[in-house]
């Protein structure tokens, strides 16, 4: 049987934890940071996760 070959945008993006949650950085913290309030950026800054139900199809696509 063949392999399942891991969908790189995905693995570019998301990456699994040891206790197998998917970890993500938060969007909207590139550019035109001038415009956006201290508390949202703030907010977005660290590593957000998955839910389960989305993560399970996330695994999937990095191969896991």
């Amino acid at each position: 049987m063949a392999k399942i070959k891991t969908h790189k945008a995905t693995a570019k993006r998301f990456s699994t934890t040891k206790s197998g949650l998917v970890k993500l950085n938060h969007t909207n913290r590139r550019h035109k940071l001038g415009i956006k309030t201290p508390k949202r950026k703030r907010q977005l800054r660290g590593n957000a996760y998955l839910s389960k139900a989305m993560a399970a199809n996330y695994r999937s696509l990095l191969g896991e």
